[in-house]
């Protein structure tokens, strides 16, 4: 039971990020086209079921990091791996890569996205660093 609680917290929370990138990149690029940003053949409708799967793919995986047996680098490398894998497929399925004919457009903005990615962990692992942390300071205070 508390497992199925945590990968509901977790990709709850992973959608919840995916969606909000999702809107701010949207709002950036309406203001850059001036108004005229327009979608067809739902394709917005893709790119949000694009993002829950993207939720998805980093949320499920974030399980890794309770097994206290398996080396943190490992973890590491199985939650953002299977996440960017996952993360790469829709981008380039839901039309968020553009014009594949471009290779460095391409690289470019896998590279973008990628690094995006490690950043929002980045800040997740800082958080939970300075949780531990304090919850380790009030056990030393309570002894």
């Amino acid at each position: 039971m508390r497992l199925m609680k945590e990968i509901a917290k977790s990709t709850a929370i992973s959608i919840g990020i995916a969606m909000a990138v999702f809107c701010i990149i949207g709002i950036v690029f309406d203001i850059r086209y001036q108004g005229n940003f327009s979608m067809h053949d739902y394709s917005f409708t893709k790119m949000v079921l694009g993002c829950v799967i993207i939720g998805l793919g980093f949320g499920v995986p974030s399980i890794i990091y309770d097994h206290e047996s398996i080396p943190r680098p490992v973890q590491i490398l199985i939650h953002m791996g299977t996440g960017c894998i996952i993360y790469t497929i829709t981008a380039f399925s839901v039309g968020w890569i553009g014009d594949t004919t471009d290779p460095l457009k391409v690289i470019l903005i896998v590279a973008g996205q990628l690094a995006l990615a490690f950043l929002i962990w980045i800040c997740f692992m800082v958080y939970y660093r300075k949780e531990a942390k304090l919850m380790n300071e009030r056990i030393k205070a309570m002894k």
